[in-house]
């Protein structure tokens, strides 16, 4: 279905307006524009181009929670608000509160995915050689790192790039390519925060790639699981923090650099490629759509286009 059909199918859609007629163009857009004017000034702070300088790890983190929030969240709520008004944002707030989905999902999300990146760092040559042992793990406030990396990502971006862009590339494009596209622009999303001192990738090509390279595996996983939960956007964001909160526990458990520098993505090429690859065939490239399509049916459709 072309992007010129998906507008045809809508009564009216010509008259609504430039954003409501490419909700997904500009859907990402604002996501990137506002979070660039945070993070942008912070990358610069290192050259004293900006009066407040975020050089510590808090202060950095501090700018990824505000980056979040102004970015893919706010541009979601935006976006609805204009192409679907108070009905589609209210359907994407209880999409953001969906917890009914099976227990089984619960237990992929807080177990099977960090098994998936343990595997990852298991099979990466050299890396069971640096393990430290878990007793440098006595010492993490654990309550208070959960918390920390719940809000430090997952709860600010997934309402964006699950809750409104994964579902409007689905019906363009289909899941695996809805997949391939968002993997990439979620990743590039967080590039000026290449350039911030307290950041410990530097912004060379090769950890560039790596991160996006990485990203594409986990966002067919999340696709999968968002699919096949009634598209719960709760899900996404307790898989993402799952995803974070283990590589805090993995930076700590290991010192090769393949697993705690650059390569620390290896761990989810590696883990979430060798899942995405199964998934894809298992489900024929189908990413449970399907499921989700039964659910997408009992509420209004909304627009489509770039």
């Amino acid at each position: 279905m072309t992007t010129a059909d998906n507008v045809a199918q809508r009564p009216g859609a010509a008259g609504q307006g430039l954003l409501a007629r490419y909700p997904l163009t500009f859907y990402f857009l604002i996501a990137y524009g506002f979070a660039w004017l945070v993070w942008v000034p912070l990358a610069l702070s290192k050259d004293g181009a900006c009066l407040l300088s975020f050089h510590s790890p808090i202060g950095a983190s501090a700018s990824v929670v505000v980056a979040s929030f102004v970015g893919p969240f706010l541009s979601a709520f935006i976006m609805t608000g204009i192409t679907e008004g108070r009905a589609g944002i209210g359907r994407l707030l209880r999409r953001c509160a969906l917890w009914r989905v099976g227990l089984g999902w619960y237990l992929f999300a807080l177990i099977g995915v960090p098994m998936i990146l343990v595997l990852g760092v298991i099979v990466l040559p050299g890396a069971m050689a640096s393990f430290k042992g878990l007793g440098s793990l006595v010492a993490l406030p654990w309550l208070g790192q959960v918390v920390y990396v719940f809000f430090h990502g997952p709860l600010g971006e997934e309402p964006g790039w699950r809750g409104f862009a994964l579902p409007r590339l689905q019906r363009l494009h289909g899941p695996l390519v809805a997949s391939l596209i968002l993997g990439p622009l979620w990743a590039l999303w967080h590039l000026p925060f290449f350039w911030v001192p307290a950041w410990s990738f530097p912004p060379t090509l090769l950890n560039v790639g790596m991160f996006v390279l990485a990203a594409i595996p986990l966002t067919i996983v999340m696709t999968w699981v968002f699919n096949n939960t009634k598209g719960s956007v709760l899900m996404a964001i307790l898989v993402h923090a799952t995803f974070d909160f283990t590589f805090v526990i993995l930076n700590l458990l290991f010192t090769a650099p393949i697993v705690t520098d650059y390569g620390s993505t290896l761990p989810m090429l590696t883990g979430c490629g060798a899942v995405a690859l199964l998934v894809i065939a298992l489900t024929r490239g189908r990413l449970g759509y399907q499921h989700y399509r039964r659910e997408e049916a009992n509420s209004a459709a909304g627009p489509t286009s770039w």
